[in-house]
């Protein structure tokens, strides 16, 4: 299952003792802020979470699955995510 953004504004309600509204603004103002970042092209770092880096994808040949008909993909960015030690080492006892 995974973790809702309502589940993480609950989360900082119960830990920091904010009231909803400030809990949701909170966690609102961290995500466009990290958006605004990775649009930008820069990395976005959390020590002892992990870093979230754009990266360019050159065109490649490839298919449509629903006619199987070849054709050329266009470069693009994309958007990767490398955990920290610290975060592996907990998910990997």
């Amino acid at each position: 299952m995974a973790l809702t953004k309502n589940q993480i504004v609950d989360s900082v309600q119960e830990r920091i003792g904010f009231s909803r509204k400030k809990s949701m603004d909170l966690v609102e103002n961290l995500v466009e802020i990290i958006k605004n970042t990775i649009e930008t092209g820069d990395d976005v770092l959390i020590s002892g979470f992990g870093k979230f880096c754009v990266k360019e994808k050159g065109g490649r040949k490839g298919r449509n699955p629903a006619t199987g008909e070849d054709m050329m993909l266009s470069k693009r960015k994309v958007v990767t995510f490398k955990c920290s030690s610290v975060l592996r080492d907990k998910v990997n006892p």
